[in-house]
């Protein structure tokens, strides 16, 4: 599922191409609004909402779109061929005199008054990318389930929106914290979130997402999928496992050693020495 700096910079470039232009095209193509026409509308701003994109109208009206697990926007240039996936797969179409505006295998897509926007994005917590952001409100939110698992924690877009399984993974992992302790037992719960949230604010002007410093494959990531590899600080083998309810799990990584906790770990993970760690400094 694409976190939510990839909703923050997509909205962005859509902003630039769709903000003060009228609509030469706007078709979207959901059963329930396959009879709705934007044509002639103008877009007043798109912005994001966590994992939520919001393109308002200046006709008092705002489309709502999710990502989910495949969703994607794709801009093209006027006349430029659509590469984002087969004609079948658009939901949406948004185009200008000098742009297309393609949404592919978007989910909730939905129309709702500006002003009743809340009805679709109201649950959610603080947004980390947002000007409104409010790290008090957000810790509240999270304390008040003590007893919740911080990695599940993390991910509740009702408690702090934007984070996804990658900044979750990569956060706790910056802070040694285990992915299954308790939110009542993080020793330091603030610092947990800003650390989080300051990955993804260096992330979110650019497509690449590295939470190391160093932008090459293979080691933009301190643990995020990398099973069985050496964890760059210690050198134990970086373990996977499944967390979250029954029908929703994220696969999860974590450094038993730089992330102890009385959880029960593999029994197989050993201590050896990082295989040529990279040259930036370490998560601690």
């Amino acid at each position: 599922m694409p976190e939510g700096d990839t909703v923050w910079l997509a909205a962005k470039r859509m902003n630039t191409a769709l903000a003060g232009q009228t609509l030469r095209r706007g078709e979207l193509r959901v059963p329930q609004l396959a009879a709705t026409d934007l044509t002639g509308r103008t877009v007043s701003e798109v912005v994001p909402r966590g994992k939520h994109m919001l393109t308002r109208f200046s006709d008092g009206w705002t489309l709502r779109t999710h990502y989910r697990m495949d969703g994607s926007w794709h801009i093209y240039a006027k006349g430029a061929r659509w590469r984002g996936g087969p004609a079948f797969s658009i939901r949406a179409i948004l185009a200008t005199d000098r742009w297309d505006c393609v949404g592919y295998r978007l989910h909730d897509v939905t129309l709702v008054r500006t002003a009743h926007e809340d009805s679709v994005v109201g649950h959610l917590g603080p947004d980390v990318l947002g000007p409104d952001w409010d790290l008090d409100e957000a810790l509240r939110r999270l304390r008040s389930h003590p007893d919740e698992q911080i990695g599940v924690a993390i991910l509740d877009q009702r408690n702090l929106c934007g984070p996804g399984n990658l900044y979750k993974v990569e956060g706790l992992f910056v802070c040694g914290v285990h992915p299954w302790m308790r939110v009542a037992d993080v020793e330091d719960l603030p610092a947990l979130v800003e650390r989080t949230r300051g990955l993804m604010l260096a992330n979110r002007d650019r497509p690449e997402q590295s939470t190391t410093g160093d932008l090459r494959r293979g080691r933009d990531h301190w643990v995020y999928g990398r099973k069985d590899k050496p964890c760059y600080r210690c050198g134990t083998p970086i373990l996977r496992g499944d967390q979250g309810p029954d029908l929703q799990e994220r696969i999860t990584y974590w450094c038993p050693t730089c992330q102890a906790t009385d959880a029960p770990v593999d029994p197989a993970a050993r201590t050896g020495e990082a295989d040529h760690p990279p040259p930036f400094a370490t998560a601690h």
